[in-house]
Order: C-alpha cells, then structure tokens, then sequence
C-alpha cells in the first residue's frame, strides 16, 4: 500500500466527506457526485462545443455555488487571483509589442536568405523558442502567421509545411519559463493557493509558487529535442498543402494603392529587383511616379528615391505586407498628404447604386471631407486599374480600401452611400517608431523578472502602464489587447477546482489513482497524472485541464505521501505539450485553417512528439523536483 495515512492530507473542515485511502476503498458523499456529475456535464459540454469555454466553466461554477458545494465569495474568487491579473497584464505587454512592430521587425530578420521550407525551419527553430519564452504564445503566432505565410508565397512552398511546426516550436519555447504561457501562471496561482487549505508544514512548503525560470532546465530539454524531432523526425510527417489563396486563384480582388517612400524609409537607394518588388506574390508594381516623371513600365536595376510614389495592383494579403516596411504609406492623394500610422485603421466599403460617388472620381468627390477616411486601393471586379488612386472614376459596385478612424465600420455600416462596411481587424496599425522603446520595456519585465525585486505581478503591470504611458500603445488597444474569454475561463476554472476539493471528490479519485496504480511505484502514479492530464487537454484546452486537474494532482499526491511540487510541474508540461488535435492548444487552432490542414494532421505529427516529451517529463521532473515529501 502507498498511501500513509495522515501524510499531508488535504484538510477539509468544510465538508467531512471523504476518509483516508484504505484497503476496503473509499467513500464519496452526496456533495461528492454532486461535484463529479458537474464536471462530467462541463467536460462533455466543452467536447460537444454547447457553449464556448469561458461560458462553460462559469455556468458550472455557478452550478456549484448555487447548490452549496462552495460559497459565492469562493466562486468568484478566483478572479482577483494574482496569477490571473497576471496573465491580463502580460496579454497588454505582448499587445504592446505587437502594436509597436517588435515582433514584426524580428519577423522579416527571422528568415534571413532561407529558400527553401528546410532552411527556413532551422531558422524557426533559432528563433521561435526563444521569443516564446519570453511572453505569450498566442500574440507571438498571430504576428508570425502572416510573416510565414508571405515568405511561403515568395519562395513557392506551401505553407502547411512550416505553420504546423510554427505552433508546436511556440508551445515547447513557452515552457523554458514560467511567463511563457498562460497555464504555467495558473498552476503556480492554484498551487499556491491550495496552501491556504493545508495544515502538514512539510507538504505546504511544497505548494509556493514558481520561480520564472525553476522549470527551464525541463523546459529547455523537452524543446531541444522536441525542434529536433520537428526538423528531422517529422519531415516526412508534415503534409504539403498548397496555400488557400492558390485555390482560390482569380478570385481574390485585387487593388490598385500607391505607396510614398518617406525619408528614413529601408528602401531608399535600393534597386526594384533588391528591394523584393519585383516578384511579389500577387501583387505587381505599375509605374513609380518622380516629381512630374512617370516611369512605367518599371525597370528592374531602377533606383528608388526618396519622395518616389510606387503604383502596385494585387490581393489585400500582398498590399497589407507592404505597409509593414518602415516610412513606406499609402499615398493616395497629393492633397490628402499621409495620415500617421497610429490614427489609421483598414476598412473595405462597397459603392451603392445611388451613391453620390458614382461617376466621379476621388479627388473631386472630396472623399476625405465627406466620410472622414481616405481611399488607399481600390478594386473592380475582374479588372486591373491603372493610373493614379485619386484619378480613378468611381462606379457600382467598387470594392474601396480605406484609411478610417477606429469608427467608421460602425457609423458607415448601414448608410446609403455603401453597400457593405467592414473593418479589416486583422491588420491593426504598426508603430515602427515606437519599437526600440517597446523592446526596452519589454527587456526591463524581464530583468525584474529575473531578479525577483518586485513581485511579477506588479512588474507586469508597471511595464504594461508605461508601454501606454510611452504611447507605444493606445489606452483602447490595450483593452482590446485581453483575451477576455480566456482569463474568465480560467477564473471559473478556480471555482471548480475549489468545488471538488471541498466536497471530496478530487481526494477520492485520487485515491482510486493510487490504489490502481500505486503498486508500481511513485513514478507510475506521476505518468498515471501526466497521462490523464494530456487526454483532458487534448479534447478539452490547455487552460480547462490545467485548472480542473491541478486539485486531483495535489489530492493524489497526498494520497500518496509524496510532495505535490512534481506533480505540479508534471500538470503544467501535460497541460501544454499537447499536439495530436488541434483543440488541445490555441495556436493549433490558429494554423489549423491557414495551413490547410485536416484534422488526421496534427495526429500523424503530434502524437510521436505527445509520446517524446511525456516521456522527457515523467523521467526527468523526479530529477529536478524529487518525488519523496521531506521534512
């Protein structure tokens, strides 16, 4: 028999409903199938997507408060854990350096001269870990995405062969520390909050928080030979899937937008042919416009100039790419001069029938004056304009795109003049000038981080208030930064994690763990929780495993008389080291449409890498965390 009666047992004064592991079992109370019935209906309701998760996990928090398995102030506790406001604040930080181009500019340094799909995963692998370690996953894969995508286009690859291995070297970076990814906070958050409910000292101390880096000696393991395995063991796996836009083919609108080479701009002195515009992956450069000089057709050795205003025609993927080179802006006008960067958001809007814009061309209409926004491209059907923006005669049915203020979808959305009003929220404004100062704020996170003189909570909000104070970041964006749904998801997490320590549940299952397992030793009962917690991410997500399972991993643990802190850690690496379906983590879900992939994917990819890392995990963490409660 494992089990050591009176060795760190949960101490539960609330609820008397469960007694310590015995040879003749266990027992579970009325409050006990009560809790386990909720899970069951919240686990089946997550799998059958009945709701999304954040609605999931506070209805069955709700549930359980309003039966009396918890109080109301233990229902919604969990949403001023520190853990918690710390993910919200970091979720601003990684908006900051989104919004201020960071992780753009090391995006297009990221491929280097890589031509081909093998060259340009060695230099994923270089960078994609480390950047993963330092802030959130999920910003990191939406900036990236596009980056990838474009470079697939120019080079000919398809892009399913680099944006699966893109989230999966996102997911093994983000557990080199502790603030990689959201999940690692919520185990450390619940951990340290289950002390609260503990009387044993020795198996207490077990349950502090984490340290930023306690984990990146397992972290840096599990990744190294997790980018191995994707680099050489998975090449054969990875399927190659033309890029949708291929698909679709002539069917993507294409846009006629002048761009101004402003000073300060990469491109100045630099050929057509060097500067990359001459072989644009949709998109193709008309004529450049030089004082009253008009230089169609474009040469390739032509030398770009300062105040040079380049015509392109193409699809909006290609035209938005061009606004992420620095001091390169839509110029659609002479009179309308360049609005700055932190002012503009994309919009398309579809000319009406009876709009007064009709027949007239842009300059006359007084676009600007009258709508407040200022049309960068414009598309017509089938084919390919040519000439100046603020030339162009509008008709029925024009698709425009436009520079509007953050607005207009809204007051535009049903008037008249348009036919549809859309907001292009993919593509938000980049503040290239404001990149050195984000990335020193981001350098000085780290460094309080590291040196622990402030809690990581404060720090994380300090750097987040002075990336909007510095203006690297606007007061709304910062909002629009949070993912709400992710943070109320794990919040009601906390509440039923609480509901199924208080009426037993978690230590009777525990128990089972340990009666079924316990024989083969320690190690099998930590690949027992390993196991379990991997099966639950992958049908459920990351967040819901981490903050449903953390409570039976403790039980089992004291069940067992061995020391919570590896089964923590086992928690938090199972809970994100999750591959063969793409719902068991956000960024699979991100690529999973772009890529082109079908489900069968991430099973024929992930499951090996599933099998590698639980196997790093379960042999390792008894190394670096010993299994054995000392007191």
């Amino acid at each position: 028999m494992v089990a050591r009666a009176g060795a760190g047992k949960v101490d539960l004064p609330q609820i008397q409903s469960w007694v310590p592991v015995q040879p003749g079992g266990v027992r579970l109370s009325v409050h006990g199938w009560q809790a386990l019935v909720i899970v069951a209906v919240v686990f089946v309701a997550l799998l059958r997507n009945w709701w999304p998760p954040d609605l999931v996990l506070v209805a069955g928090t709700v549930v359980c408060a309003l039966i009396g398995l918890i109080s109301a102030d233990e229902a919604f506790r969990g949403f001023s854990n520190e853990g918690l406001l710390t993910v919200a604040a970091l979720f601003v930080v990684a908006r900051g350096m989104q919004n201020s181009g960071v992780l753009d500019l090391v995006g297009s340094r990221m491929f280097g001269g890589a031509r081909t799909s093998r060259q340009a995963l060695v230099r994923l692998a270089l960078w994609v870990p480390a950047l993963s370690s330092m802030m959130n996953n999920t910003p990191i894969v939406a900036m990236l995405l596009p980056v990838v995508s474009t470079w697939c286009r120019r080079n000919r690859v398809a892009p399913s062969r680099l944006l699966m291995p893109l989230s999966f070297m996102t997911i093994l970076g983000g557990m080199i520390t502790l603030v990689g990814t959201s999940t690692n906070l919520v185990v450390s958050s619940l951990l340290a909050d289950t002390k609260l409910r503990l009387t044993d000292p020795a198996f207490a101390a077990q349950l502090r928080p984490f340290g930023l880096l306690e984990i990146a000696p397992l972290g840096i393991i599990c990744s190294v030979i997790g980018v191995l395995y994707l680099l050489w063991g998975a090449e054969r796996l990875i399927p190659d899937r033309g890029d949708l836009l291929e698909q679709f083919g002539d069917s993507s609108r294409e846009y006629l937008v002048n761009m101004l080479v402003q000073p300060g701009c990469p491109l100045e002195g630099r050929s057509v042919a060097d500067a990359g515009l001459r072989n644009l992956p949709g998109l193709f450069l008309i004529e450049i416009s030089r004082a009253d000089t008009h230089l169609s057709p474009v040469e390739p050795d032509e030398r770009i100039r300062i105040g040079d205003r380049l015509t392109f025609t193409g699809v909006i993927g290609s035209i938005v790419d061009l606004e992420k080179i620095p001091r390169f802006v839509p110029a659609p006008d002479e009179e309308d001069g360049v609005r700055p960067r932190r002012w503009r958001r994309l919009s398309e809007a579809v000319i009406s029938p009876v709009s007064p814009l009709v027949g007239r061309t842009i300059r006359d209409s007084d676009f600007r004056a009258l709508y407040n926004a200022v049309v960068v491209a414009v598309h017509r059907g089938g084919s390919r304009l040519r000439g100046r923006v603020g030339d162009t005669v509008l008709k029925s049915g024009d698709t425009l795109l436009l520079q509007t203020g953050p607005h207009f979808a809204r007051a535009y959305r049903n008037h008249p003049d348009f036919v549809l009003v859309s907001t292009l929220d993919d593509f938000p404004p980049v503040r290239h000038d404001r990149a050195p100062l984000a990335l020193a704020l981001l350098a000085l996170l780290l460094t309080l981080m590291v040196t622990e003189w402030i809690p990581v909570s404060l720090a994380a909000f300090a750097v987040a208030l002075l990336l909007v104070a510095t203006r690297c970041l606007a007061p709304a964006e910062a909002t629009e930064g949070v993912d709400w749904q992710t943070l109320i998801g794990i919040g009601a997490g906390f509440g039923l994690g609480t509901a199924l320590h208080h009426s037993g549940a978690a230590n009777v299952i525990a128990g089972s763990l340990v009666r079924a397992v316990g024989p083969l030793g320690p190690h099998a009962i930590l690949a027992a929780v390993y196991l379990l917690t991997l099966v639950t991410t992958e049908v459920l997500s990351n967040n819901a495993a981490a903050a449903l399972m953390l409570p039976l991993a403790v039980a089992t643990a004291s069940n067992a008389g061995l020391s919570p802190r590896p089964f923590a850690v086992a928690i938090m690496f199972a809970a994100s080291l999750a591959f063969a379906t793409p719902i068991g983590y956000q960024t699979n879900l991100m690529v999973y449409g772009p890529g082109g992939y079908k489900f069968t994917d991430f099973t024929r990819v992930g499951l090996p890498l599933n099998l590698i890392t639980m196997f790093l995990a379960v042999t390792l963490i008894p190394m670096f965390w010993p299994l054995a409660l000392a007191r």
